[in-house]
C-alpha cells in the first residue's frame, strides 16, 4: 500500500498544491485522485504564474479573449476559473461521497486586497458567484484586514479558505472569524454548514532561521509552530461554544498545513508530511514532493493533541534569540508581499503575451 493511502487513511486529506492547464489535460491529475489518493487542491498567484506565464499551454486562450477586450485582471480570472471549474468537477464525485467535508479546490482573491476589507469581500463574492461550483473556496488571506472579510463571506454562505497564517494567535483570530460567521447564520436561521479551512504555512519558518540555529534545530521551527497550532484546533473545536454551532448543524474549519514542501536540500524530502500527520487536517503537497512521498515516504506516530514537544522546541529557540511572534507577523507580512508581487509579475506577464500573440497574429 502506498504511503498516501496510509495517510489517507488516518484520516488527513492530501490536497495538490499545483493546478495548470497541463496538469488537467494530460490526465496527471486524474491520476493523482486515483493512484496517490489526492482529495483536493489549491492554488495561489505564484503557481498560476509559473503556469501561464512559463507555458505555451493558455496561449490560444489568452488570443480569444484577448480578442474580446478583456482586462489584464479579467483575462487572468477567466482562465483561472475555467481551470479550477474542470478541477472542480473531477473532486465533485469526493465532494459529494463526504457530503462536503473533502474534494474542494481553491482560488484566491487578488494578492493587491490583502488590507482591503471591503474590496476583498466584494471580490470573494464575485468570484464565488462565477465559479458556480459547490466545490470552490474562495481563498482570504487571515490577515488584520481580512479577518472582517472572513466573517462577513461566511456569513453570507461563502466557502472560504483562509490564507497566509503563521502562528497560533493568527490561527486563533481566523477560527474566531470563521466561528462568528458560523452563529450569525445560526442566528439568522441559515444554514450553518459553510465550507472552511484555515492554511497555516510551515516550511517558511525554518527557511527565516536558517543559519541562525545549531544543526540539531536545523528544520524544527516549522514543525514545531504545526504542532502547536494542532492542539490549538483540538482545543478550539472541543469546547462548548463550538459544539453548539456542531450541535446546530456546523462543520469544523478544518486545519490546512500548507507550504510542506521540503526547502533545505540535506533534509528529507517528506520531512514535513511525515511530521504533520493527524487526522481531521489536511496537508496541501506540492507534486514533487507528493511524488516522493508515494515512493519511500513512511508515516510515524501522528501528531498528539497536546502539542507534544512544540513547546520545548520554541523555548529552546527563544533561548537562542527567536522572537516567534514578531517573525510571525513579518512571514505573513512577507507572504502577503510575495503574493502581490507573483500578482504582479502573472500581470505583467499576461500583457507580454497578448503583444507577443497580437504581433505573431498580424505576421
Amino acid at each position: 500500500m502506498k504511503a498516501t493511502q496510509i495517510l489517507h487513511d488516518l484520516g488527513q486529506s492530501i490536497w495538490l498544491d499545483n493546478i495548470t492547464r497541463a496538469l488537467l489535460k494530460s490526465g496527471t491529475l486524474r491520476k493523482y485522485i486515483d493512484e496517490l489518493s489526492v482529495t483536493g487542491l489549491t492554488s495561489n498567484p505564484t503557481i498560476f504564474d509559473h503556469a501561464i506565464t512559463k507555458s505555451t499551454d493558455y496561449d490560444s486562450a489568452i488570443q480569444k479573449k484577448m480578442s474580446e477586450g478583456k482586462s489584464r485582471e479579467g483575462l487572468f480570472f477567466e482562465l483561472a476559473i475555467e481551470d479550477l471549474q474542470q478541477a472542480a468537477d473531477l473532486f465533485r464525485p469526493i465532494h459529494q461521497r463526504t457530503n462536503g467535508v473533502d474534494g474542494w479546490v481553491s482560488l484566491e482573491v487578488s494578492p493587491e486586497l490583502a488590507h482591503d476589507t471591503a474590496s476583498t469581500l466584494a471580490a470573494a463574492k464575485d468570484l464565488h458567484a462565477r465559479a458556480a461550483r459547490p466545490n470552490l473556496l474562495i481563498k482570504i488571506p487571515g490577515t488584520k484586514e481580512g479577518l472582517p472579510a472572513i466573517e462577513e463571506a461566511i456569513f453570507a454562505g461563502i466557502p472560504t479558505n483562509v490564507t497566509l497564517l503563521f502562528s497560533r494567535e493568527q490561527y486563533v483570530a481566523a477560527a474566531e472569524a470563521f466561528l462568528r460567521g458560523v452563529e450569525r447564520r445560526i442566528a439568522a436561521g441559515l444554514d450553518p454548514n459553510v465550507g472552511s479551512v484555515a492554511s497555516v504555512f510551515i516550511s517558511r519558518w525554518d527557511v527565516a532561521v536558517e543559519g541562525k540555529v545549531p544543526e540539531a534545530l536545523s528544520n524544527q521551527l516549522g514543525i514545531a509552530i504545526g504542532k502547536r497550532i494542532y492542539k490549538a484546533y483540538c482545543d478550539l473545536i472541543s469546547l462548548p461554544r463550538w459544539k453548539r454551532v456542531f450541535n446546530a448543524g456546523a462543520r469544523p474549519q478544518r486545519l490546512l498545513l500548507a507550504s510542506t514542501g521540503t526547502k533545505d536540500p540535506k533534509a528529507s524530502d517528506v520531512l514535513y508530511v511525515k511530521a504533520l500527520a493527524a487526522p481531521l487536517t489536511i496537508d496541501t503537497i506540492p507534486d514533487k514532493t507528493l511524488q516522493a512521498f508515494a515512493e519511500h515516504g513512511k508515516l510515524g506516530a501522528p501528531m498528539p493533541p497536546d502539542g507534544g514537544d512544540a513547546e520545548a522546541v520554541i523555548a529552546e529557540l527563544r533561548a537562542l534569540g527567536i522572537d516567534d511572534g514578531a517573525l510571525a507577523d513579518r512571514l505573513q507580512q512577507e507572504g502577503a508581499d510575495a503574493f502581490a508581487k507573483s500578482w504582479r509579475s502573472l500581470l505583467d506577464g499576461i500583457a507580454d503575451k497578448t503583444s507577443q500573440l497580437n504581433g505573431a497574429g498580424a505576421r
